[in-house]
């Protein structure tokens, strides 16, 4: 092993982890190492050359062994594993990054890491994740803020079906959002909405699109800004008519409650694309000099090809977005223990990072720069 290099495990070959194993494996600080059940997603990592471990994902066990005496692990594993790995990493001393979208499973891992010696950090894709570094961005810009609203999709380039949508990444995480309550910010309270409520219609570039409540996307920020902010809220972006055809299926269908059956459904009758896009659009209001004033961030991203291999759009930001936040844990711009929310994150910091550079360029080229 090159001493220069620091090893990190990743855990699950999926389409995330795929991605995350590509952009760390082409740069020279990483020596990668990919653990999966899958025999075959793994014979694709080891082509990359990354090492790779068969094991059950499931086993305490085998994952101590795949995580022991590595710099760090990201965990692309489903989020009902998020407490178990987090708690795994504490043990060993490894630093812990992970892309849940859960919020029970984030609370959990924050009371772990008040005791930890490394650093624990979930919540690091695209929303969790980069839009709250967004997000409190904006908020920091003024004397005093009224109102931040955050909307995020993950869509189609080319709907064709009647939901407008195509799976693009988790089906399970997919449901998580639709399902679970989501926190805001209401009149300065700390409060819960029903997903998929709150509808409403905007236009973007000439193309019309609506957003509605989705659970886990603020992260930690309602908290950050409890008592500093107004209105804070989150909203998953989607073509016009998908939410009103998910709350059929899941209020008047009661397909939420029957989370398995909603996921087969989706799987065996909504296509899978690569074809996709990432919609961001973030704006916060509020007095700055004793003026009232607006500020906002957008961005429109596609996928990308990194070493022959297509990306869609949310694996590339998603991937990008945790590769990023440990870059900066190496190169020793974040804290090197306990728990790190995204809000602790300087937005021009992370979009000069080689891997947070994929927001502000849409490319990573230059990775290895």
């Amino acid at each position: 092993m090159n001493a220069a290099r620091q090893p990190v495990t990743i855990l699950g070959a999926g389409k995330i982890g795929l991605a995350m194993a590509l952009l760390l494996q082409r740069c020279p600080d990483y020596e990668v190492r990919v653990a999966d059940r899958n025999p075959q997603r793994l014979e694709a990592l080891a082509g990359i050359g990354c090492e790779t471990v068969c094991l059950d994902v499931a086993s305490d066990t085998e994952l101590t062994d795949a995580i022991a005496g590595r710099f760090a692990v990201l965990n692309a594993l489903p989020f009902h594993r998020a407490v178990a790995v987090a708690q795994l990493a504490a043990r060993q001393g490894v630093h812990y990054f992970d892309l849940t979208e859960d919020v029970k499973s984030t609370q959990a891992i924050q009371a772990l890491a008040q005791t930890a010696g490394t650093v624990l950090m979930p919540q690091c894709g695209l929303a969790p994740g980069f839009i709250g570094i967004v997000g409190h961005d904006l908020a920091t810009r003024f004397d005093e803020l009224l109102d931040l609203h955050m909307r995020v999709g993950a869509l189609p380039r080319f709907p064709v079906n009647a939901l407008r949508y195509n799976l693009t990444w988790s089906t399970e995480g997919l449901i998580n959002q639709y399902c679970n309550p989501c926190e805001a910010i209401v009149e300065g309270q700390i409060a819960e909405v029903q997903a998929l409520a709150g509808r409403e219609t905007f236009a973007l570039d000439g193309i019309q699109y609506e957003a509605f409540n989705t659970s886990g996307g603020l992260g930690t920020l309602t908290r950050t800004l409890h008592g500093r902010a107004r209105n804070v809220d989150y909203k998953s972006v989607r073509y016009p008519g998908h939410g009103e055809i998910m709350a059929l299926l899941l209020n008047e269908l009661r397909l939420r409650e029957r989370p398995d059956l909603l996921k087969e459904i989706l799987e065996r009758a909504v296509p899978s694309t690569e074809q996709d896009v990432i919609v961001i659009l973030a704006t916060a209001s509020g007095h700055r000099g004793g003026r009232l004033m607006q500020d906002s961030y957008s961005a429109r991203i596609i996928g990308t090809h990194v070493d022959g291999h297509l990306l869609s759009a949310i694996q590339f930001t998603t991937a990008a977005g945790i590769c990023a936040v440990l870059d900066l844990v190496r190169e020793g711009h974040l804290p090197q223990a306990g728990f790190i929310s995204q809000e602790q994150v300087s937005l021009p910091v992370f979009l000069g990072n080689r891997f947070g550079r994929a927001f502000a360029e849409g490319s990573l080229e230059n990775v290895q720069a």
